[in-house]
């Protein structure tokens, strides 16, 4: 299962977003909603989720940046299950976070989805779009 694209759905006036058509099937089982990095929210399948918090409980309370990421992560994690019409709830504290009015944009990144403020990722792309070629020898040598 993996996410590709980019879209513009909106938000309604009760906070829920109608996810793209292509991603209904892979999160109609359910899906949690977390604080991503660069102020976005991250969409994870329920199944990328367990399998992310099974990796978290390996980590040692004892590491202070192991016990501050998941206690970020978590406190601000909402499970959601699509309605009939592909919507689920963004939380009015993760909207906050990431800065989301009515207008957003969802992207697929592999195995999670990123929902963005659209200024927020025209400013991203803008500065990421001159380091992608670089990136690209760094990340997938040879390719």
């Amino acid at each position: 299962m993996f996410f590709m694209g980019t879209y513009t759905p909106k938000l309604d006036d009760k906070g829920r977003l109608f996810l793209p058509a292509k991603f209904r099937d892979q999160l109609a089982e359910g899906l949690v909603v977390t604080r991503g990095q660069e102020r976005c929210l991250t969409v994870w399948p329920m199944a990328e989720f367990v399998e992310l918090t099974r990796r978290a409980q390996e980590a040692p309370v004892t590491v202070k940046g192991a016990r501050d990421y998941t206690r970020f992560l978590f406190a601000g994690a909402s499970e959601e299950t699509p309605d009939k019409q592909g919507r689920i709830n963004v939380t009015p504290m993760l909207r906050e976070y990431a800065g989301l009015d009515r207008e957003v944009v969802v992207i697929g990144v592999m195995n999670r989805i990123e929902i963005w403020d659209p200024q927020r990722w025209q400013a991203y792309s803008a500065e990421q779009e001159e380091k992608f070629s670089e990136l690209s020898e760094e990340v997938f040598p040879g390719v």
